[in-house]
């Protein structure tokens, strides 16, 4: 529930809808944004359904490695209160975004690995899949995630940007794969461009991580340098030219590889 959208997020919805990505999972990151997305998703998102804006409307709940720090004795509370389901069709899908992240330490790294397992454990008591952040700390990620996997129904490292090595280990937990738009970029995503090709069709899944991480190659310029959901279809022509696939093909399999993760029902 990124404050980028704040201004205009009715409308990035609406973007994304006549675009074709009519169904979307929104990220919470902190105890604030997990909240926040909740709420928008039932009250929006009934709204926008019922106008026939959208097919569906979800959330993850969950603490970004960066907020580890302001989480507290209340925090796992709000997140399984969210999650818990309050009526048929809940709108928290999944726990995270969780994990580690290194490369910035903006949280502690041993407060980091503590929230890290209390989601896993959180998340295996609720029956929810996990939306896992790894950046430059594969060895303790793999350590607290190879602990846990089996007790939670899925997982998937979201944007994923690591090695062949990485990528296998993940493979082998039977891990989902989440690529973003970082495969569109000509300086840091070339060697995903390669490894997409190891990702097997039924672990594959497409994301934006807007409004971070704008493709590089869009035909046009975007003002703002915002990404949004509406590019989703440019991200899986990308990956569909890097596996020589039909686009069509690819945005059904990813599509149901999502609905499957998510728990989506006939969405």
């Amino acid at each position: 529930m990124n404050s980028a959208f704040a201004h205009d997020r009715d409308e990035v919805v609406i973007a994304a809808a006549k675009a074709g990505v009519s169904t979307l999972v929104i990220t919470g990151s902190s105890e604030r944004s997990s909240i926040d997305a909740a709420q928008y998703a039932r009250i929006m998102g009934e709204k926008l359904r019922t106008a026939g804006t959208i097919g569906g409307l979800y959330t993850t709940a969950g603490i970004h490695p960066h907020e580890a720090k302001s989480a507290n004795d209340g925090t796992l509370s709000v997140l399984r209160q969210l999650a818990a389901p309050q009526d048929d069709e809940p709108v928290v899908k999944a726990i995270g975004e969780c994990g580690l992240d290194y490369n910035r330490n903006f949280s502690p790294r041993d407060v980091q690995c503590q929230w890290f397992a209390k989601q896993a454990e959180l998340a295996a008591e609720l029956s929810l899949p996990l939306f896992l952040h790894e950046r430059d700390a594969f060895t303790d990620f793999k350590a607290i995630l190879s602990e846990h996997i089996k007790s939670v129904p899925a997982a998937v490292v979201h944007c994923f940007t690591g090695t062949s090595a990485e990528l296998e280990h993940y493979l082998s937990l039977g891990c989902y794969i989440g690529i973003t738009g970082w495969i569109c970029d000509e300086r840091r995503g070339k060697h995903l461009q390669d490894l997409v090709r190891h990702i097997p069709s039924d672990r594959l899944m497409l994301e934006t991580d807007a409004p971070y991480l704008l493709p590089r190659d869009l035909p046009f310029k975007v003002k703002s340098r915002r990404n949004e959901s509406r590019f989703l279809p440019h991200i899986a022509e990308t990956v569909a030219r890097c596996l020589g696939k039909d686009v069509q093909q690819l945005a059904r399999e990813t599509y149901a590889n999502s609905v499957r993760f998510f728990n989506l029902g006939s969405c």
